[in-house]
């Protein structure tokens, strides 16, 4: 049994539904932001950036799992990220044969312009909301980051 499945019941079919419902919006959402900004950056450096913003440093196997493209495709995003400066090679501090791939100053101004555009795209789709429906949107949102900063990495260790 993996630590996830120890310290969690088994949800309910609806919220299995509800959820496995949200991933899909949230997936559509995603795609018509990122085609409404004409962005030609590809999804994974965004993901990696992402992955980066929230776990930290960490090698480039372990970067490569958590954004789901295999070892040499995340050789050559870590290579073209460089090339830009939004991410640098730093020491493993485990390992002083290995390094780390850490978000570079540029790299964080990159990913946090990149989601101001998605949200400023995205703006017009929900601009008709009243004051109650943001309220939602805005609980949702929060109850999401929390659920997913405390178990993020137990999810991750048990996939």
């Amino acid at each position: 049994m993996n630590t996830l499945e120890a310290t969690t019941t088994a949800p309910s079919p609806e919220l299995s539904e509800l959820l496995s419902d949200l991933v899909s919006v949230t997936h559509r959402l995603t795609r018509i932001a990122a085609q409404a900004t004409g962005e030609s950056t590809s999804p994974a450096t965004w993901r990696t950036l992402s992955v980066l913003s929230s776990f930290g440093p960490m090698r480039l196997g372990e970067l490569a799992k958590q954004s789901r493209v295999s070892q040499p495709t995340m050789t050559k995003i870590v290579a073209n990220l460089n090339e830009v400066e939004w991410i640098r090679r730093i020491a493993d501090v485990d390992d002083a044969r290995a390094w780390q791939i850490a978000l570079a100053p540029k790299g964080i101004r990159a990913l946090q312009d990149w989601r101001d555009r998605l949200g400023s795209v995205l703006a017009p789709m929900f601009s008709d909301l009243d004051g109650a429906e943001l309220d939602v949107i805005s609980r949702a949102v929060d109850l999401l980051h929390e659920a997913t900063d405390l178990r993020d990495d137990r999810i991750v260790r048990a996939a």
